[in-house]
């Protein structure tokens, strides 16, 4: 079955609304509570209009005086138009505002570089204090959304627009603790979000029957990021490759690769968005495509390399015989 991320945090805030009186839901104008849903969380929804500095400020405000805001806004604006207000009144205060970002990644792309949110991940990772949550699914958005109302200091969360598919069936995810969706001992494919999941899941099938096997992990927390799997995960491999749908700087595999080099030495590939603005219009799925954030892709790049390295060792030893 197939659930927008976005539409299944909404549902899960509005069951969590009328449990706990202190949450409050701040709109920019998303469009993404409709008539039925404002009436359900009655005066726990507010709706500023499009202002996402106002927004953040006012959330901020809210937190300091006891309430747990909830702020819908698109990727793209929480993390440019509005970071200051995010860095200084949020992330410096500690305080427990929940941004819940909508079109992350490519899934406005429709609309072009102005709302393509690549470079979120890297941004807001960097913030002290800030939890940073990329779910792959609906289901893990409402375990999230349960999960968030314990949670101390503020949370990024980034979310799609339209509908996606729900991962294989696999334990609940728990913000700060990596997903082991599969285990193998060849090479580690680490991705996340929806679209670079599924994909390293489908590399990982493709993978084995070539004779290599690959553990996937679903690295759907950035911060706090849990070295901890990743390192038990990489030390028996010889590879690792990372997928994300953001800007390959600073994101998901820089984070990776900043773990690995400090506590196990692997060789880390990252593939993501190349260096430039979109140049391309069409939606999420011919976007993934076009810039080849695939499975094939995933297996390409192993195949090439575990070759060449098998090449390079055939060499070696070559020469030493010699």
């Amino acid at each position: 079955m197939s659930r927008a991320t976005r539409e299944a945090y909404r549902d899960g805030l509005l069951s969590a609304l009328d449990r706990h009186p202190e949450l409050i839901c701040l709109d920019s104008d998303t469009g993404l509570f409709g008539a039925d849903h404002v009436a359900a969380a009655g005066d726990q929804y507010l709706n500023l209009g499009i202002a996402e500095h106002n927004l953040m400020g006012i959330a901020a405000g809210m937190a300091a005086c006891g309430r747990i805001p909830f702020v819908n806004t698109m990727a793209a604006f929480a993390t440019s138009r509005a970071l200051e207000a995010i860095k200084i009144d949020i992330a410096y205060n500690r305080l427990p505002v929940r941004i819940m970002a909508t079109h992350g990644g490519l899934a406005a792309g429709h609309l072009g570089p102005t709302h393509q949110a690549l470079e979120d991940l890297a941004v807001l990772r960097v913030l002290p204090g800030m939890t940073v949550v990329v779910p792959a699914d609906a289901a893990a958005t409402e375990a999230f959304v349960e999960q968030s109302l314990n949670l101390a200091g503020p949370l990024y969360v980034r979310l799609g627009r339209k509908p996606t598919p729900e991962l294989p069936a696999a334990p609940p995810p728990i913000i700060g603790q990596a997903q082991t969706l599969r285990q193998g001992g060849d090479v580690v494919l680490v991705s996340c979000g929806p679209y670079p999941v599924l994909a390293c899941l489908a590399a990982a099938d493709m993978l084995a029957e070539q004779g290599i096997e690959a553990t996937v992990l679903n690295m759907h927390t950035l911060r706090p990021f849990d070295t901890e799997t990743l390192v038990a995960a990489a030390r028996p491999a010889t590879l690792v490759v990372t997928l994300e749908e953001h800007w390959r700087s600073g994101g998901l595999g820089g984070a990776v690769a900043e773990a690995l080099a400090e506590r196990a030495p692997i060789r880390v590939l990252r593939l993501g968005m190349p260096d430039q603005f979109v140049d391309e219009v069409g939606n999420q799925e011919h976007l993934v495509a076009h810039y080849d954030l695939t499975a094939e892709r995933v297996v390409r790049t192993v195949r090439t390399t575990l070759d060449a390295a098998a090449r390079s060792g055939m060499a070696d030893r070559e020469t030493v015989t010699v």
